[in-house]
């Protein structure tokens, strides 16, 4: 390693990453396939730079590089330096002793990140004694210390903790806390706050923040969320098809994108007060129409298991969805949403009060009476690689329901598949394909196509876009805002998005541990909250602008206070 003069905090200063000429290509059956072409970036000392593009632009090969962590099918030539080490000369030994000392990742999922069967501190305390000669007890002080560092309360009690003990969000925090363990000058944060609710991603987002300054750590930020890279990022990298198509500081390139990619980039994410669907809205439009979902004071409990108590997850909530309407339910992960549109669907059942769609009783329902009131429902899941049979077509899926709930012949069914792909903007020809052969955007058309096999009244969307890219959730949530006014289906949006809701919904609730605790007007809920949860919930959405979201900080970290 090169002997650099050391700062204040003991990190040495300046260029911490320099990445030349990087190239990686993957050797397939078909040959050989480029991932990453002529890359070079630099990152120093406590600077976060953000590399971000699609998904296939190349950003999380070149991430890997820098720890060395490629498949053995990948070839990589150029130079990674890290202090003035080549990671691409490496030993496996010596690879291993940069990881932590030097560099360390943080994962997307931290659930796939942390062995279940080991207590976090045992994780951390097995990183800390690999990379240097300290005993158990000094050890186990160091991961009560890095817990601490990252927000996580009582550590001295729950180092000793499970990673199923913890939630999400804290998840992340001990992943992070243990990238921190060994004080590395570069941490690579691979997209750290996708599956995260906006509330605790904002956390996440400042303990990240805390780090740089703290331990004037580099960070090398991968995502595709703009609003992310506007609230963290001091220099931004854009990928396309492996290349790098701009490099500009953060408040630049927001503020004058040079590259048509990067305009279309920025263009697509969905910024909270513009387009919104309830623009210039005094009152409810639905008002006249007829009430096709009607919700009194509903209760939906779990019952505990193995002597453990029960768990109501929607807790005395009333509400209406009118028919042509986008009614936008949000909230955080657990607040009771996804229940809510399951039992609207007949797929939870009700535990209390009343629930009655498309004119039918939900509590103490009967299956079989409510098979004809189904078909009057679409259905559009969060994971449609998970909700489709890898076994059948697409055309197969997307013709289940016909052959279900209606007698139509063969021939007829397929020429409706096709109308319906059309009508998703897929070609029919993808009908022969099967799931795994479509984009993540491909298949979520597909399921939309499915969802409005039968021609439903009323359309249930559980978090539809949140694992697209905003390029390809754009195109997603324009083609859903064209079929439903073409079409005129009323529709249930549940997502944890408010910008996606406020483009979608004239008509938004707001639910919190099971209560809905505010309900209007999209532009009204959004631009006026009355709620403090509904307020933090706005300030801790990041927009793509960082002088905006300067601003907007602030106001979360108040809500915090």
């Amino acid at each position: 390693m090169n002997a650099q003069p050391l700062d204040a905090t003991g990190r040495a200063d300046g260029i911490v990453l320099s990445i030349e000429d990087l190239e990686v290509t993957f050797a397939t059956d078909a040959g050989q396939v480029p991932a990453v072409r002529k890359v070079g970036f630099e990152v120093s000392a406590g600077e976060v730079v953000a590399v971000v593009g699609e998904s296939g632009s190349g950003k999380s090969v070149t991430a890997r590089t820098i720890l060395g962590l490629l498949a053995e099918t990948a070839t990589a030539r150029g130079a990674v330096l890290l202090n003035g080490s080549n990671m691409l000369t490496l030993s496996a030994r010596e690879l291993r002793a940069m990881r932590g000392d030097d560099v360390s990742m943080v994962f997307q999922e931290p659930s796939t990140a942390l062995n279940p069967v080991y207590t976090v501190g045992w994780q951390i305390i097995e990183g800390l004694r690999a990379h240097g000669k300290v005993s158990k007890k000094e050890a186990k002080a160091r991961a009560i210390e890095v817990l601490r560092k990252v927000g996580i309360p009582e550590p001295e009690k729950r180092v000793n903790y499970y990673p199923h003990q913890f939630s999400g969000g804290q998840k992340q925090r001990v992943v992070i806390a243990a990238a921190l363990a060994l004080n590395p000058a570069l941490i690579v944060a691979d997209e750290p706050t996708t599956a995260l609710d906006v509330t605790v991603q904002a956390e996440i987002l400042e303990l990240l923040r805390e780090v740089r300054d703290d331990f004037n750590t580099g960070i090398v930020l991968i995502t595709h969320n703009m609003g992310v890279v506007a609230d963290l990022a001091d220099r931004v990298v854009v990928m396309y098809q492996g290349k790098i198509v701009e490099t500009a500081p953060s408040v630049e390139l927001f503020a004058n994108p040079r590259e048509e990619y990067t305009q279309a980039l920025l263009a697509a994410v969905p910024h909270l007060g513009r387009n919104s669907a309830s623009a210039g809205m005094s009152e409810r439009s639905g008002q006249e129409q007829e009430v096709l979902v009607e919700a009194t004071d509903l209760n939906i409990t779990f019952p505990g298991r193995l002597g453990s108590p029960s768990f109501t997850a929607v807790d005395g909530v009333s509400l209406q969805i009118c028919a042509g309407e986008v009614y936008g339910l949000v909230g955080e992960s657990g607040s009771g949403k996804t229940t809510i549109g399951r039992a609207i669907a007949g797929l939870n059942r009700v535990s209390s009060g009343s629930l009655k769609v498309l004119g039918h009783e939900m509590l103490g329902f009967k299956e079989r009476s409510f098979k004809k009131v189904r078909q009057d429902i679409g259905f559009v899941f969060q994971d449609p690689a998970a909700s489709f049979n890898p076994q059948l077509s697409v055309g197969e899926c997307v013709a289940e329901p016909l052959y279900v709930h209606t007698s139509l012949e063969p021939r007829a069914a397929r020429k409706k598949v096709e109308e319906l792909l059309e009508a998703v903007q897929l070609p029919a020809a993808f009908a022969a394909r099967f799931p795994h052969e479509l984009s993540g955007g491909q298949r979520q058309r597909a399921s939309l196509a499915r969802a409005l096999a039968l021609d439903p009244k009323l359309l249930i969307a559980d978090e539809p876009t949140s694992a697209l890219d905003v390029s390809v959730q754009a195109k997603v949530l324009e083609l859903f805002k064209e079929l439903q006014a073409e079409l005129g289906f009323a529709a249930l949006f549940i997502s944890h998005d408010l910008a996606v809701v406020d483009m979608l919904s004239t008509w938004v609730g707001v639910l919190y541990r099971g209560k809905l605790v505010e309900e209007g007007i999209g532009n009204q809920v959004m631009g006026d909250p009355q709620h403090p949860y509904t307020r933090r919930l706005i300030a801790s959405l990041p927009v793509p602008d960082p002088v905006e979201q300067a601003i907007r900080r602030e106001a979360f970290l108040k809500t915090l206070s």
